[in-house]
């Protein structure tokens, strides 16, 4: 199989009373996978306006992007997927997770804030691996490419 340009996405680490926000962007509860708000780019949008449309469709929150924390790249060997995802730290300027909220993609299916604790602990299922590291720490880490994992 000859393989696929990589996709390029960008992500938020939203820290919130030392928790982190995360999305399970599975429909149908088809994978118990949590991971940082966010998506696919689109064409002639800067990183940081596509990363906060991500953000509103899938929170119903909007933020201020800062500095980059995360070059992290994974692929699937059996599709050729293969994505290069740029997380970015960032603060919510406006907006409150409520329950009524719906992705109009309806890709994300639960928003949650996280502890530090859960992550460590491997609580909950996430990716990529260096997410609590990342999203606490400070500086720009490259994680080389993972396996993608559903």
């Amino acid at each position: 199989m000859k393989p696929k340009s990589p996709r390029l996405a960008a992500r938020a680490l939203i820290l919130q009373d030392n928790a982190l926000l995360l999305v399970n962007a599975f429909p149908d509860g088809r994978s118990d996978l949590w991971c940082a708000p966010g998506g696919g780019v689109e064409t002639g949008a800067s990183l940081h306006d596509n990363l906060m449309r991500e953000v509103y469709e899938e929170t119903g929150l909007q933020v201020a992007v800062g500095t980059p924390a995360l070059v992290n790249e994974f692929h699937d060997p059996v599709s050729g997927f293969h994505q290069v995802e740029i997380f970015f730290h960032c603060t919510i300027t406006a907006g409150d997770l409520t329950s009524d909220w719906r992705d109009p993609a309806k890709v994300v299916t639960e928003r949650r804030f996280f502890s530090q604790v859960d992550l460590q602990t491997r609580k909950i299922r996430f990716k990529p691996d260096s997410l609590p590291q990342v999203a606490w720490g400070q500086g720009l880490t490259y994680d080389p490419l993972e396996r993608l994992v559903r």
